[in-house]
C-alpha cells in the first residue's frame, strides 16, 4: 500500500502562501506540512526530516514545494535543498516563488497558440523581473527572437546575458522601454508582445499597440487597472481586438492554475525530480498537446 502523499511547503515569507496551500489541496496532497520564514540556514533540518522518515521506496510520496514572494530568495532556497540531499535520500522538489514558473509557462503557451514561435519575433516588457525573465528564457529556449525590454538597458543587457549563459543558441536583445517612443519603436516589427510588470503600472499604452503593424497578440499579466496593454481587459482569453488577439492576467490565469495542479502531482511520481521553469513548462506543453 501506498504512503499517503505528503507536501512540505517551504515559503520564504514570515506567512505561508494560503494560496499555494490551497492549489496543493485540490491538487490531491493528502497531508501539508507549512513552514514560514525558511532560510538557507534552516532549512538542512527541514529536509531531514522529510526524507530520513521514509523508507526508499516510499520517499516518492514526499515532495517539498518552494514558495513566497521574493524569486531569488526561492531560487537560493532551492539550491540550498538540493545540496542538502545525498545518494538516494532525496525527494521531489518544484520552484514556484510568487507563482513566476508556472505563470510564465501559461504565457508561453497562450502566444503559442497563435504564433509559430521558432519563426517570431517577441517583445517582453518588465522582462527583468521575475516573472518576465523566465519568459524570456522559455522564449529563446523555443527559438524566439527575444526583445527584452526595460525602463534600464543595463538591467536588460544583464537578463539577456543570464538567459544567454541558460540557453546557448538564445537570440535575445535588450531595448530601453523607458518612453513611450521608446516603447512604440521597441515594438517595431514583434509579432507578440508580453507584458510583465508591476500590478498597476501601464507598460503599453493603446495608441503604441495600434500602431504596430506587426503585432499579432498582446499578452497582458498585469491584474491590477491601469492594466499594462491598454485597451485590453484582465478577464481576455483569446479576444480579438483591433485586429490582435488579447489575453488578460485572469485569462492567462486559467492554465497556469492547470500546469500548478500538473505539477504539484508530477511531483509524486518518483522522488528524484527537480521542477523549474523548464520543467514546469514542459508539463504545461504536455497538457496543451492533450487538451
Amino acid at each position: 500500500m501506498s504512503k499517503p502523499k505528503i507536501l512540505v511547503q517551504l515559503d520564504t515569507d514570515e506567512q505561508p502562501s494560503v494560496f499555494d496551500g490551497v492549489v496543493a489541496v485540490d491538487a490531491g496532497v493528502d497531508h501539508l506540512f507549512r513552514h514560514g520564514n525558511v532560510d538557507p540556514v534552516g532549512v538542512r533540518d527541514l529536509v531531514f526530516g522529510a526524507i530520513f522518515t521514509r523508507g526508499l521506496d516510499d520517499l516518492k510520496s514526499s515532495a517539498i514545494f518552494i514558495g513566497g514572494s521574493d524569486v531569488s530568495a526561492g531560487e537560493t532556497l532551492l539550491a540550498a535543498v538540493k545540496n542538502t540531499m545525498f545518494g538516494p535520500l532525496r525527494i521531489s522538489i518544484m520552484l514556484d516563488s510568487n507563482g513566476a514558473n508556472t505563470t510564465a509557462s501559461a504565457a508561453v503557451l497562450a502566444a503559442a497558440r497563435h504564433v509559430l514561435l521558432p519563426d517570431a519575433e517577441a517583445l517582453v516588457l518588465a522582462g527583468t523581473g521575475p516573472v518576465g525573465s523566465r519568459v524570456v528564457r522559455l522564449l529563446a529556449a523555443e527559438g524566439v527572437q527575444v526583445r527584452v525590454g526595460s525602463r534600464t538597458l543595463a538591467r536588460a543587457e544583464a537578463t539577456c546575458d543570464s538567459v544567454c549563459k541558460r540557453v546557448p543558441r538564445a537570440r535575445v536583445r535588450a531595448v530601453e522601454t523607458a518612453s513611450p517612443n521608446a516603447t512604440a519603436a521597441a515594438l517595431d516589427g514583434v509579432q507578440f508582445v508580453i507584458a510583465a510588470g508591476t500590478p498597476g503600472v501601464e507598460l503599453l499604452a493603446a495608441d503604441a499597440r495600434l500602431a504596430a503593424r506587426a503585432l499579432k497578440v498582446a499578452i497582458d499579466l498585469n491584474a491590477v487597472p491601469p492594466l499594462g496593454i491598454g485597451g485590453g481587459e484582465a478577464t481576455d482569453k483569446a479576444i480579438e481586438r483591433e485586429g490582435v488577439i488579447f489575453y488578460g492576467a485572469i485569462g492567462v490565469g486559467g492554465d497556469k492554475m492547470k500546469i500548478h495542479k500538473a505539477a504539484i502531482r508530477q511531483l509524486f511520481e518518483s522522488n528524484d525530480q527537480v521542477l523549474d521553469a523548464e520543467e514546469v513548462y514542459r508539463i504545461g506543453k504536455q497538457l496543451a498537446a492533450s487538451s
